[in-house]
């Protein structure tokens, strides 16, 4: 009798659980992925799209990457996104549902001679929140041993940074950097021409999740949006930037 309502316990444990929207936590504005104060972006369309197919709401919330993995850790929200295995975090990872294309990029008239990614040991670098550990083993010991290394929580401040020559290098996905260097246009001269070094692969992301519930619901409606069109729909969307 005991297990039977141990049992039944659990099962309304659970039902609760579900019937509170999951909190799920984003980066600070990162346009086109996340348009925070429009609560839209590729990737925040894709992630509500995906709980919304699992019949699950979502409650979001906004906080650079390092505060989100701590506040994952303390269990003041229940999944965080834009995250993969690499960070260490304990957490059940969901299956890859975007992917980002980063670059480096410097102003041509250095003329820099960065071929791999370890060629970035001699230059200052500003680069995203995580960057060490997120863009793999060979970046994070170059991130660890270049004394001009540094991340930055707004990742508007590295345009910035780069158009007024405080840093050498920025590292950041194309889409944003590019995004960003509009933003900043009536502030620094974006016209003076850059490079642009090709070193990285995809980096795949990934949902992050305390519990496997949570992580498996948003795989089940990920797939649901894949096969229905949706995913591609919103791809679409954002096809321009």
């Amino acid at each position: 009798m005991r297990s039977l309502l141990l049992v039944v316990g659990l099962f309304w444990l659970a039902f609760a659980v579900y019937a509170e929207p999951l909190r799920v936590g984003f980066g600070e504005s990162r346009p086109p992925y996340i348009f925070e104060k429009q609560r839209r972006g590729l990737e925040y369309e894709i992630i509500s799209a995906a709980f919304q197919a699992a019949g699950t709401e979502m409650q979001p919330y906004f906080a650079p990457n390092e505060r989100l993995h701590l506040m994952l850790r303390r269990g003041d929200i229940d999944c965080i996104t834009s995250t993969n295995e690499r960070n260490g975090t304990a957490a059940y990872y969901s299956k890859v549902y975007i992917h980002f294309q980063n670059i480096a990029l410097a102003l041509a008239s250095h003329n820099y001679q960065i071929d791999t990614i370890a060629d970035l040991d001699r230059y200052s670098i500003s680069t995203f929140q995580r960057a060490r550990v997120l863009l793999g083993p060979v970046f994070q010991h170059m991130a660890v041993t270049n004394p001009n290394y540094q991340e930055e929580a707004r990742q508007i401040n590295r345009n910035r940074l780069l158009y007024i020559g405080r840093v050498d290098v920025i590292v950041g996905d194309s889409r944003m950097i590019n995004y960003f260097s509009r933003e900043v246009s009536d502030q620094v001269d974006i016209n003076q021409p850059v490079t642009r070094y090709k070193l990285f692969a995809p980096t795949p992301y990934r949902m992050g999740c305390r519990f496997q519930a949570p992580r498996d619901r948003f795989d089940q409606g990920l797939a649901i949006i894949r096969q229905s069109g949706k995913y591609a729909a919103i791809e679409r969307k954002y096809a321009d930037y």
